[in-house]
């Protein structure tokens, strides 16, 4: 044991890397990625917009797959900034 610190045997517990990542389809995390699809497809499929529709998720994702190499938790991050009103709101 030797340069491992004076912890007790069985107090320190490797933790698996994939429970502290943040779930990511294709670059951007996983509700984003649910919502921009689901609109996206709502554009293309229900009004026959197949051009906007693309386009929207396109652009939707690259800015969300932006977003996550910056802070993969920015869709957290954005909903708790909308649910808190303003310090000086009145």
């Amino acid at each position: 044991m030797a340069g491992r610190s004076s912890l007790p045997e069985g107090y320190v517990t490797p933790v698996h890397r994939a429970l502290t990542e943040p779930i990511l389809i294709a670059g951007a995390p996983r509700m984003a990625t649910i919502v921009n699809g689901t609109l996206a497809a709502a554009l293309g499929l229900g009004l026959q917009l197949w051009i906007v529709g693309l386009a929207y998720w396109l652009i939707a994702h690259g800015l969300c797959v932006f977003s996550a190499r910056r802070d993969p938790q920015f869709v957290d991050v954005l909903i708790r900034h909308v649910r808190h009103k303003g310090y000086l709101a009145c």
